[in-house]
This record gives structure tokens, C-alpha cells and sequence, in this order.
């Protein structure tokens, strides 16, 4: 495999990647929190689980649909700031301070009063996340255009991510222990205001540090204004059927959609198979054993896996480092058969340093291959259009997750799982196990058949970005 050196005025100093990764960790608290926040809803304010479900997927089918305009919006817009930036900052802002507000709740108000409250301000919340979001991933794809680069700073800002999920399943303890808080509602009303500007004091951190990709042809960005209101509208579709057209983003997305919803529909059966096998349902002896799986899994997926797929991606290809990765998940899914043993549940740690490669290989490995996209699709198209791939890309995660949400009620219905009482029979645990071990693992062999003949290697990005630099000059950057 034929390796290229990096040119250092390719390289994105550590400062400058710590501060995109800083918006990374705002942009995975504010899920990672809500995750953990939603629990409150039903567990201690009372709210039916069917409005309570309502108000996670009302919202997010909002943020769904936004994602792709917000996405042409960036790629478009003309101010002497940039074309990310500006709404990189304001939407930091308003995510955070509509998080603050969102979770003003109180017991004393009536069910209906307390659902409508909470969808009006959870809608503002998730147009701010896509605001900020969206533009702070088109950010990433352009801050270099060096092959390996890309993969460095996607690590790093992956692994600053990954801090969310360290410290999320403890917002859980926080909320509910009594002799922090008086009650859960008032813990999550305290811990919000926390979060909420914490996440906009980090996510406002590329706005200010951070530098964009100078636009090489400002002559074919569409003008955003209401005289050109319908020509935009024409645009818009004829960008998302360019993208697509591209067959490599297209097996990008198809790779992820597996991984990731294989992920996503087990994900809350750990808990499940620790309080219930493990416990045999006693949630007071099960205690923070949860938490610290959660916890654990972040810190082996920022320490061990992110450096790990760094120094492979470089030496082997990101294709095949995303091939490895899978496969040693495939290992950490088998060895959860073992691993999970009411006689020792220490050895629910065991097949943690495998299963974290699944996703830590995963988004780390994406996101540099969908920047390398985004100069095959300059070379076809003449444009730069990372904000609309990186909308497109994450509106198919969302699509995964409620997907995943809803594939994962019909498994625990069809094995039998009953939520009403505190101890289950062998044989639903035992399809549970089952089920959490077979179906990442086929997901994960289906991605790998779906990524087997992605064709951008290091030789090919580079070429492409010798035909770019010929066509439109030097690579720039605009603070």
C-alpha cells in the first residue's frame, strides 16, 4: 500500500483540534444527558410512557427533516465570518439555553401541562442543535485535506466525545440521590442548568478557533434570499440527489446504518441483562453496576480503540481498518455469552475492549471517509458541499436510531419480556442474551459485505486532491 507524508501545512494544530473536539463533547452531552433526563419524565413526574415516548420522537422527526436545509444552508451562505461558524455560535447558544428550559418541570403541574411545556421548548431546542450541529460537522470535512489528517482529527475529536458518555450514566445517580437533591425533578431542573452551559460554553469553541475552507468557486453557491426562493428550492433537491448518486457515500451510509442499528437496538438490553440475569431484578443490588459498564465502555472506546484504529486506518486504509474494527466487535459480541455471569458479574468487563470497536471504529473511521467523498464529489460536481453530506449522513443515524427504538420494543415483546414484574423466566433471558449477541453480529457482517468495495484508498484521495489543487490552486483556510 503506497503511503503518503503529511505536508505540515496540512496539519491541523493540536489547539485547533482540541477546540473542534471541544464541540464534539457539546454536541454528544446534549444526547447523551437527554438519555439519561428522559427517565425522569415517566419515573417521577408521573407522565404516561406513550406521551413520554411522544416527546422523544416528535422532536427528533423535526430535527430529522431540518438537518438536510440546514445542511444547504451552510453550504450557501456568504458572510465575511465564514459559512459555518456563525451558526456554529448561535446555535450553541440557543441549544444550551432551551436545555436549561426544557427541563423547568414540576410535579405539582398537571400531565398535559407538563407534556406541552416540554414538546414547545424541546422543539426550539433541537432547530438550536441542528443550527449548531449540522455546520460543526461540515466544519470537520474541510479543516484539511490530507487523507490521514482527516483520520487524526476526527480521533481526536471523537475522543473528546466520548467524555459525554463517561459521565452521562452518572447524571442518573445525581438526579436520584436524595441526599444531593430532595427530589428527582428537582435534580434534573439543577443538573440541566449545568449541562446546558457547560455544552454552550464548548460548543461555542470552533466558532472562535477553528478555520474554514475558503470557497474555491463563490460563483456557483446559490444567493439565500426570498427573491430566489424557488430556484434554492430546486437546488436543495438536486443536491440531495447528487448525493445520492455517490456511491461511495452511499455505501458509507449503508455500513453505518448496520453498525449503528445493531448497536442501538441492544443498547438497553445490557442494563436489562445485568438488573435481571445478573440480579435476578433487584435494582438496589444491581446499584451502579450499569453506570459502570456505560462508563467503562466510553473510557476503553476514548484510550484504547480510537488511538488503536488511528495507527491501523494509517497503515492499512480506513476501509480496512473499518473491516478489522468490525471484527473484533464481532468477538466482544461472542464474549458476552461468558462475560455476563451472576456468579461473577465483574466479567461484564471482559468483552468491553472488543465491543468498543464497533462504534469508536465506526464514527472515527466515517467521518474522515466522508471528508475524502467530499473531494471526489468537488472533482464531479465543481462544489463544496460538506454541509449537505454531513446532513444527509447523520439524517440516516437518526433514521437508524428510530428504527433501532422501534426494532428493539418488538424483540423484547416477542421473547416474552414482561416490565411489570421484577423477575423474568429463564427462557425470556435467555433469548435476551441471544438476541444481544446475533443481532449486531449480523448487522455488523452485512456492513462489512456493503463497505467490501469502497474504493477510495490513500493513492486515490490523493490523486483526486492533485486534480483539485490543479483545477482551483492551493488548498486554503479562512479564520
Amino acid at each position: 500500500m503506497i503511503h503518503y507524508k503529511t505536508d505540515p501545512k496540512d496539519i491541523v494544530p493540536l489547539g485547533h483540534k482540541l477546540a473542534f473536539g471541544s464541540g464534539h463533547l457539546a454536541n454528544q452531552l446534549f444526547p447523551a444527558a437527554l438519555g439519561v433526563f428522559m427517565v425522569v419524565l415517566v419515573m417521577s413526574l408521573g407522565m404516561n410512557p406513550i406521551l413520554a415516548g411522544l416527546l422523544g420522537a416528535l422532536p427528533r422527526f423535526l430535527d430529522a427533516l431540518t438537518d438536510p436545509i440546514m445542511g444547504f444552508i451552510s453550504d450557501n451562505t456568504k458572510s465575511k465570518w465564514g459559512r459555518r461558524k456563525p451558526y456554529i455560535l448561535f446555535g450553541s447558544v440557543i441549544t444550551g439555553l432551551s436545555f436549561m428550559v426544557m427541563w423547568q418541570l414540576y410535579p405539582e403541574n398537571s400531565e398535559m401541562y407538563n407534556f406541552f411545556y416540554f414538546l414547545i421548548v424541546s422543539i426550539f431546542f433541537y432547530i438550536g442543535y441542528t443550527i449548531f450541529a449540522t455546520p460543526l460537522i461540515g466544519l470537520g470535512y474541510e479543516m484539511t485535506p490530507d487523507y490521514n489528517e482527516r483520520t487524526r482529527l476526527m480521533a481526536v475529536s471523537q475522543f473528546m466525545g466520548q467524555i459525554a458518555w463517561m459521565i452521562a450514566p452518572w447524571f442518573w445517580v445525581i438526579i436520584y440521590d436524595q441526599s444531593i437533591y430532595d427530589s428527582a425533578p428537582e435534580g434534573a431542573r439543577n443538573l440541566s442548568i449545568w449541562v446546558g452551559a457547560l455544552s454552550m460554553v464548548l460548543g461555542v469553541l470552533p466558532a472562535f478557533f477553528n478555520k474554514e475552507m475558503v470557497v474555491p468557486d463563490k460563483e456557483k453557491m446559490a444567493n439565500l434570499t426570498m427573491k430566489e426562493l424557488a430556484l434554492n428550492a430546486k437546488k436543495f433537491v438536486e443536491g440531495i440527489k447528487l448525493t445520492l448518486k455517490n456511491k461511495p457515500f452511499i455505501k458509507l451510509c449503508g455500513a453505518t446504518f448496520f453498525i449503528f442499528n445493531g448497536f442501538q437496538t441492544i443498547a438497553q438490553f445490557a442494563f436489562f441483562i445485568i438488573v435481571y440475569y445478573l440480579f435476578n431484578g433487584d435494582t438496589g443490588v444491581a446499584g451502579t453496576w450499569p453506570a459502570w459498564f456505560g462508563t467503562v465502555s466510553a473510557l476503553a472506546t476514548a484510550f484504547l480503540v480510537i488511538p488503536i484504529i488511528t495507527k491501523i486506518s494509517e497503515k492499512f486504509g480506513k476501509k480496512n481498518a473499518f473491516i478489522m474494527a468490525t471484527l473484533l466487535s464481532i468477538i466482544g459480541y461472542v464474549l458476552k455469552w461468558w462475560g455476563f455471569n451472576p456468579a461473577n458479574p465483574w466479567l461484564m468487563f471482559m468483552p468491553i475492549p472488543f465491543l468498543s470497536f464497533g462504534i469508536g471504529g465506526l464514527f472515527t473511521l466515517m467521518m474522515s471517509m466522508t471528508a475524502d467523498v467530499c473531494d471526489l464529489d468537488e472533482l464531479n460536481n465543481g462544489e463544496r458541499r460538506e454541509g449537505m453530506f454531513g446532513a444527509v449522513y447523520w439524517w440516516m443515524v437518526k433514521l437508524g436510531t428510530a428504527f433501532a427504538m422501534l426494532t428493539s420494543g418488538i424483540v423484547l415483546h416477542y421473547i416474552g419480556f414482561d416490565e411489570n414484574v421484577k423477575v423474568q423466566s429463564v427462557e425470556t433471558l435467555t433469548n435476551l442474551r441471544i438476541a444481544d449477541i446475533v443481532i449486531p453480529i449480523v448487522a455488523a457482517f452485512i456492513a462489512i459485505f456493503i463497505i467490501w468495495k469502497y474504493d477510495i484508498t490513500e493513492y486515490k484521495a490523493n490523486d483526486i486532491r492533485k486534480a483539485l489543487e490543479v483545477r482551483r490552486g492551493e488548498f486554503h483556510l479562512k479564520d
